[in-house]
């Protein structure tokens, strides 16, 4: 199924020609904020000398300290009366960083996850129960619009209150769900609990994001609840969920190139790389009219996939987000991902749907210790049991990330369920 055959399936000449067309539009109104026009003076930039697609590659990168510094209205494009709304992120490390966006981009947005939704399959028919959280993040209202749009009924259910999830996934026959990784194992948890079969729900699909998760959770989550679970990737400095999607193929997220420009970059040198390698996603909106943002550097790790897909879209797909840049954890001088982590956490059966990373500083040495809650169900009350599954997960975590974690493996519901975003990591390192 398509939303627009034409955009979906264009060729890539077409695709680049209509790319190079509203970069031109979005350079001028670009350069006519206060931000830009003082950046593109500093860095002496005259956006008259950029003459192709490949040309963008002379800009330099926009940051999220540079949405800081352009804090509130630096970067805004149009008259204010133009605005309609804004988001903004939760600013835990300083200000934070706020997105304007005029009915035109609210309504492209909205058009962007309908697209997204109608290539994993979702249609008019369905029953759609977000349990993303509503408000300044735009997780919620994404993909609450683009349903809409689409035309599906629409239960913005948000975050928390699970019996009250469950009721209405079983009272409107909730078909579709959009929800964190890390929740939807809670609530697996609690339907077990209350001894309600995931068979006897009519749910279908879920999509899942705005937190890391591995190949492993979403493995796991489709073999819980006898579904198909979808990757999405989104921001809010380009919007929000919708920017990449799954299609039914699920063999990476296609991002659609007509509203933004791809870019992977080696995050040391900032050097553009081919179709195929690793590095930092970099996007540019080719599209908003509010506050258009240039080369910014999500930080986020991942890949173009070169190959077609088989589903026929030409909109290039990008692997899932090995994790972040920022996210990176140096231990001991270590390179580790909390990725990585938990896609050998996931493949242990024994291993529940909840965990933690935590780092200390021993003797000026750091120290990693995971805690893990375990089935109980798996056990038979024989300690060396727990000692082997400890030692496994020991064995085989420090094959991947080198290091030797401490395992304390924990009883089911030792640590604080997640309703929103998981806190995977805590750093009490003092140095």
């Amino acid at each position: 199924m398509f939303w627009n055959k034409n955009i979906e399936t264009i060729d890539r000449t077409g695709l680049e020609n209509l790319q190079w067309e509203k970069l031109q539009k979005v350079l001028r109104a670009a350069a006519e904020t206060p931000f830009y026009k003082k950046f593109f003076l500093d860095h002496k930039i005259n956006i008259s000398e950029l003459v192709s697609l490949q040309s963008i590659a002379r800009l330099p990168f926009t940051t999220k300290h540079d949405l800081r510094l352009s804090y509130p209205y630096g970067m805004v494009a149009v008259p204010r009366d133009k605005i309609v709304r804004l988001h903004a992120s939760s600013g835990t490390t300083g200000k934070s960083t706020v997105i304007f966006y005029t009915q035109k981009d609210i309504d492209d947005w909205a058009d962007l996850v309908a697209r997204s939704m109608v290539a994993t399959g979702t249609s008019r028919s369905d029953v759609f129960q977000n349990m993303m959280g509503y408000g300044l993040f735009t997780g919620g209202l994404g993909l609450h619009y683009g349903a809409e749009r689409l035309g599906t009924m629409v239960i913005p259910a948000s975050t928390g209150n699970t019996l009250k999830q469950i009721q209405l996934m079983q009272d409107f026959e909730v078909s579709v769900i959009h929800i964190t990784p890390s929740y939807s194992l809670h609530l697996i948890d609690v339907l077990q609990e209350h001894g309600i079969a995931p068979e006897e729900l009519s749910l279908k699909k879920a999509y899942l994001g705005a937190e890391p998760y591995s190949e492993a959770t979403r493995q796991k989550i489709e073999e819980l609840y006898k579904i198909d679970a979808y990757n999405s990737y989104g921001l809010s400095e380009m919007n929000g969920p919708g920017v990449a999607f799954e299609c039914e193929e699920k063999k990476g997220m296609h991002i659609w190139e007509d509203y933004y420009f791809v870019e992977i970059i080696n995050p040391d040198t900032g050097e553009v790389l081919p179709d195929g390698e690793e590095g930092e996603l970099v996007l540019t909106h080719l599209n908003r009219e509010a506050q258009p943002i240039l080369r910014y550097r999500t930080r986020d790790l991942t890949r173009i996939i070169p190959e077609p897909c088989a589903c026929g879209r030409t909109h290039r797909r990008i692997e899932r987000i090995k994790g972040r840049t920022d996210d990176m954890m140096i231990i001991g001088g270590v390179n580790v991902f909390p990725s990585q982590i938990e896609s050998v956490l996931m493949n242990f059966p024994e291993v529940g749907n909840n965990y933690q990373i935590l780092l200390e500083r021993q003797e000026n040495l750091d120290r990693m210790i995971i805690k893990v809650e375990i089935y109980s169900k798996m056990f038979h009350g024989d300690l060396r049991e727990l000692k082997r599954l400890e030692a496994k997960l020991r064995e085989e975590l420090k094959a991947i990330i080198i290091i030797n974690p401490r395992i304390e493996l924990l009883e089911p519901g030792s640590l604080p369920p997640s309703m929103g975003k998981a806190i995977r990591v805590i750093d009490n390192r003092k140095i």
